[in-house]
């Protein structure tokens, strides 16, 4: 079965904050519809203010009131007729669920069509979390949300005409979303920074030298520097480095895997350098940061 039609059980048992993230194996319900109100009666809000990682993406949105939602560590203030999306792996920390209404939305990358999920880049881990739609756009996403809400919530399809059903108002919201405006829009990215942006996406836990990806990518490390100065702001090897932080912080605050086994994980060759390479750049060390982040919500 991959939709659920029953709130109850989608707030009592799937709306459930993972520890670490797991691709989604086609058990379960595979979209998920809620207002905050029911979310807040589930009983999950103390669960939500602490970090968390989860498998599915998770759109929300505010009708009133305002809070606080922190992805991969920065806090973003919400506010009404906003549109936040954050992407599966993402280390995620609500604050003020009871000062808001509004509706969240989580699906698996894998309930949407192909042609959706890759034109909208539905997994790009560098997408803008934040979305401010203008005036004209409110009634639009407000209509699109109301008729996957009411389809999500009926029952009087067969299930494989509902799902497709769903599918298709899933995917005119993603794209309605995805187009939206960012608050902090900037140049489009050079093709040097994508790239490399990619490689180290995928093997930031297997090098760390500036040098191997040049070489992999057949750009000289000063090419890659100035693109990437260019487009983010910093260095490449900088961006590699800050790339490493962001997942050793995200193992520390999500799991109990010891601070010594995360490094190795990441490539380090002892917990000395891992713990070394860590407090350099945060200016704490791996077990004082995930003390501090496990403190928060509680």
């Amino acid at each position: 079965m991959l939709v659920n039609t029953r709130q109850d059980d989608i707030t009592g048992r799937h709306f459930a904050p993972a520890s670490e993230p797991a691709p989604y194996d086609g058990r379960g319900p595979s979209i998920e519809i809620l207002t905050l109100s029911r979310l807040r009666a589930s009983g999950a809000a103390p669960d939500l203010a602490r970090p968390f990682r989860s498998d599915r993406h998770c759109l929300l949105t505010l009708t009133s009131g305002a809070m606080r939602h922190a992805v991969d560590f920065a806090e973003h203030a919400v506010a009404p007729g906003q549109w936040l999306w954050a992407r599966p792996g993402q280390v995620q920390q609500w604050t003020g669920l009871d000062r808001a209404e509004g509706t969240v939305i989580r699906f698996a990358t894998e309930f949407l069509d192909p042609d959706t999920a890759i034109g909208v880049c539905v997994d790009d881990p560098h997408a803008p979390v934040l979305r401010a739609p203008a005036s004209e756009d409110h009634a639009l996403l407000r209509a699109a949300t109301t008729q996957l809400q009411w389809e999500h919530s009926a029952d009087k399809l067969p299930l494989d005409t509902r799902l497709q059903v769903l599918r298709h108002l899933l995917a005119v919201l993603v794209l309605r979303v995805a187009s939206l405006p960012t608050p902090q829009a900037g140049p489009e990215p050079s093709e040097v920074y994508l790239a490399f942006r990619d490689a180290v996406e995928r093997d930031f836990a297997n090098s760390r030298r500036l040098s191997d990806y040049a070489e992999s990518l057949a750009y000289s490390p000063r090419t890659l520097s100035r693109a990437t100065l260019a487009a983010a702001g910093i260095p490449a090897k900088e961006f590699i480095d800050r790339r490493v932080v962001l997942e050793a912080k995200r193992m520390l605050a999500c799991s109990p895997i010891p601070a010594a086994r995360i490094g190795e994980r990441l490539g380090f060759s002892s917990a000395t350098n891992f713990n070394k390479f860590f407090a350099q750049r945060t200016a704490q060390t791996p077990i004082a940061f995930r003390a501090s982040v496990q403190h928060q919500g509680r």
